[in-house]
């Protein structure tokens, strides 16, 4: 199937807009900015997490932005955390207010105990619903997190 290579500038500029929701969601949990996180969030949200993958039971289920704060702090737990994003395919709905996407990420939480620094790594798939509020802004509506594998190892500096 071949892409359609023409945008308008509108569609290009909430093309960009989604894109940068969702790397700031990947920057603010790596910097421990949970407040700013949540603001990515509509009010009325829908977060939820499948850490056993595709096809199980959620394992946390969020309904406000509100809540979100202790998922995100839970972060904190960790001495470093890296989350690389990567392809993204993003679809604009045709009245230009609603998104749907997929993206894939590779996130690495590094901790440490009793002087042994442990390393965490997942393969994580968000299957986000985002919309377009009256002042353009962009904020997701639902982020479904899917963890597809990971992998615990000692890390040595």
């Amino acid at each position: 199937m071949a892409a359609n290579l023409t945008l308008s500038p509108e569609e290009a500029r909430d093309r960009i807009a989604i894109r940068q929701v969702i790397d700031r969601y990947a920057h603010c949990a790596d910097r421990r900015l949970a407040e700013e996180q949540m603001s990515l969030f509509t009010e009325e949200t829908h977060f939820v997490v499948y850490m056993q993958g595709e096809g199980t039971e959620p394992s946390q289920v969020v309904r406000k932005r509100q809540d979100l704060r202790p998922v995100f702090e839970f972060l904190v737990g960790f001495t470093h955390t890296t989350h690389f994003n990567g392809q993204s395919i993003i679809d604009i709905g045709s009245d230009g207010k609603t998104a749907t996407g997929e993206t894939y990420c590779i996130a690495y939480h590094l901790s440490e105990k009793d002087g042994q620094r442990q390393m965490y790594v997942a393969s994580l798939r968000y299957q986000d619903t985002l919309t377009k509020g009256d002042d353009g802004t962009w904020l997701f509506s639902e982020r479904k997190l899917y963890l597809d594998w990971s992998e615990t190892r000692p890390s040595n500096p």
